[in-house]
């Protein structure tokens, strides 16, 4: 938990994603420190194996392994007991990140991320930090309250587990979704803490694709204002927005935001020169603008 003001310092801590086939290695040792959080996709398609070599590969590299578990691509509670057991055992892993997944159909008997909770394998392999999905802009299949609903039990289960649970929030191109869903987090009586999806810099036609693909909604129009801002689809386009967003509003209604996650659709080179510029912007902005991002 953070005051806005100091928002910007979460930065240089923040996870970063990357594919489940091992090939991006390369380039995140390039660009990232070791010792950072990097999460793993885990999209149709893709198998145990590959998932399990490559947090290996990233914990031997120095950096903290944070696996997708896609709920609904385990075939059998076997299968995921025996993923759990190799995450911990071959990556030292103790977060993972809970998803449904991206398949219609269960493959096995886990409809929903909250059905691996309830077979108390998480606990028995030692996961004792756990992220879950948030939707500023909506979820695509639950209404509001439900979404609300889903995540005041994902409170209950961790202080019934004690397991640590965040909220890792789909990206946005503008703050107000963000701002207003964290309202209604409080409203709610929810009180996790919240990992801030970013969408790293690409340009505006990756980003669409991007966008459309995870249902991005209402802050579309953003991106479309972006565009129409630089006439062209080549520049490269960051989060500034939100971020400058996120720092200018009111200390309590980001009190709840403990860290940010950067999706690097334009690639990790991109990102990390991002993540390492803006933080200096940011400053220098704060001393040459009157009232720049205040924290009231």
């Amino acid at each position: 938990m953070t005051a806005a003001g100091d928002l910007v310092t979460l930065l240089p801590s923040a996870s970063v994603e990357v594919s489940s086939r091992g090939h991006e290695l390369e380039a995140l040792r390039d660009n990232f420190a070791s010792g950072c959080d990097v999460t793993i996709t885990f999209l149709p398609g893709d198998n145990v194996r590959s998932n399990v070599e490559t947090a290996a590969a990233l914990r031997r590299a120095g950096y903290n392994p944070v696996p997708h578990i896609a709920a609904r691509e385990m075939a059998s509670r076997e299968s995921l007991d025996d993923f759990l057991i190799r995450l911990r055992g071959e990556a030292d892993v103790a977060r993972v990140l809970l998803i449904a997944g991206d398949v219609a159909s269960a493959r096995g008997p886990f409809k929903a991320s909250h059905d691996v909770a309830a077979s108390g394998l998480l606990q028995e392999r030692g996961i004792t930090s756990l992220s879950v999905a948030g939707h500023p802009e909506g979820h695509p299949f639950l209404d509001d309250e439900g979404t609300f609903k889903v995540l005041q039990a994902w409170q209950d289960f961790s202080r019934a587990s004690g397991i640590h649970i965040d909220i890792l929030t789909q990206f946005c191109f503008e703050s107000a979704p963000i701002l207003n869903w964290l309202g209604a987090l409080e409203g709610h009586g929810i009180g996790l803490p919240v990992i801030v999806g970013l969408a790293g810099p690409a340009t505006p036609a990756t980003l669409t694709k991007f966008a459309l693909r995870c249902g991005i909604g209402n802050s579309m129009r953003a991106l479309r204002n972006q565009i129409g801002r630089f006439g062209r689809l080549l520049i490269d386009t960051g989060p500034d927005d939100v971020m400058r967003g996120l720092e200018a509003a009111p200390k309590q209604a980001t009190a709840a935001i403990a860290g940010f996650h950067l999706f690097p659709f334009g690639g990790l080179r991109k990102a990390a020169n991002w993540l390492r510029a803006y933080p200096l912007e940011a400053v220098r902005e704060s001393r040459t603008t009157p009232g720049a991002y205040p924290n009231p």
